[in-house]
């Protein structure tokens, strides 16, 4: 990389306070440690500065996966402001870039390039001048024009709200500046870059079987959410990451409480069918791919069975599907108690079918996903 090349304030900032910080918190520990008030407060603001990414810089401004109302705006952007990652503008011009081109040489951060590339360095590098027609919604936007005018100062001034707040609440500015400002800055930096690193590396592919994106489960932990990011490439309109209850995704669950308080509104969200038959769809196309490798005296007859099981759950997830509009659209007009249990035996029937299916694909999957290749062993179905 060429010196005129090198974005110099971010590299000189990112460089600088993140060495005096490993240097001199082993000190701050050991000579004035810090009270669990501090440490609660501490995590307090890293929830508040991290969900204003996700839910704001990443979910609303970038992806435009729900709406509300300027009040809502103006807290996102100033503790998006307090994380310290530029301007909303920035961020969603880069981000939209990154779906747009993601795995290729006009990615802005693509992994292509290797893991610490991805992670951070792509940050020293000059950025590409802001194009209207990528983020013309944003650029109309006062709230996000005027932050991003005043970046550098935003930030300082929503940090220093927060220092001096924490540090008169609990009478501890110097854990105010380390714990609550310092090494909170630290920790989100670093955790909204596993997205760009370890969310392109470790984990697993169910949706898109073609981009580096992948889920894994234990970085949606550190990223509020953020770790499903196979389905998110996939659907990346939806608001959810995490699409099952069980999944941790806090990002979703502002969201959704928000609109419950009549905050957010129009939440997008991809429909169950349609995600169904994204993951048969990829499922077999993997399953093909390794039968394709297998020595297997009945080989063909293995690979008409993917293909036959494949096509009949989608078959029968669009069946359910319809059915069940078909169900809600006949208790919305009030139709006879006798035609809505009509309509109720069939969604057990086709319900029941579906999930005897399901399990014959799963172990099939698992069956073929065993085998070596070159390898032969008899099919459990």
């Amino acid at each position: 990389m060429k010196i005129k090349e090198f974005n110099w304030g971010p590299t000189l900032f990112l460089t600088i306070y993140q060495t005096l910080l490993l240097l001199s918190l082993p000190f701050y520990f050991y000579f004035t440690p810090p009270s669990l008030g501090m440490i609660g407060i501490s995590i307090i603001l890293l929830y508040l500065t991290g969900l204003s990414i996700t839910a704001g810089y990443h979910r609303f401004y970038s992806h435009r996966s729900y709406r509300t109302n300027s009040f809502v705006e103006m807290l996102l952007l100033f503790f998006g402001s307090m994380a310290g990652q530029g301007s909303a503008l920035r961020w969603s011009f880069d981000h939209r870039l990154h779906h747009a081109h993601v795995d290729t040489d006009c990615d802005p951060y693509s992994i292509k390039k290797g893991f610490w590339y991805a992670h951070c360095l792509w940050i020293l590098e000059k950025p590409k001048k802001i194009e209207a027609k990528v983020v013309p919604d944003l650029i109309k936007n006062r709230l996000v024009q005027f932050q991003h005018k005043y970046d550098f100062l935003c930030m300082l001034i929503s940090n220093g709200i927060a220092f001096l707040v924490v540090g008169w609440f609990l009478d501890d500015y110097m854990g105010a500046f380390f714990l609550a400002c310092w090494t909170r800055l630290f920790l989100l930096h670093h955790f909204t870059w596993f997205i760009n690193s370890l969310a392109h590396t470790w984990g697993d592919r169910p949706f898109c079987q073609e981009q580096s994106a992948v889920n894994n489960y234990i970085l949606a932990l550190l990223t509020f959410g953020e770790g499903y990011h196979n389905y998110h490439h996939t659907f990346c309109n939806d608001y959810r990451n995490g699409i099952r209850w069980f999944h941790f995704d806090p990002t979703k669950w502002l969201i959704w409480t928000l609109s419950k308080c009549g905050l957010t509104k129009e939440l997008k969200r991809m429909d169950s069918y349609t995600i169904q038959k994204r993951m048969v769809l990829e499922r077999k196309r993997l399953l093909l791919g390794r039968v394709c490798n297998l020595w297997y005296v009945k080989k063909d007859e293995l690979e008409k069975l993917v293909r036959e099981l494949a096509e009949k759950l989608v078959v029968e997830f669009a069946e359910f599907n319809q059915l069940r509009v078909n169900y809600r659209l006949a208790r919305k007009e009030g139709r006879e108690p006798d035609q809505l249990k009509v309509f109720k035996q069939k969604l057990s029937i086709l319900k029941k079918n579906l999930k005897s299916n399901w399990r014959l694909w799963k172990q099939l999957s698992r069956h073929i996903l065993k085998l070596k290749p070159f390898e032969s062993f008899p099919c459990p179905i």
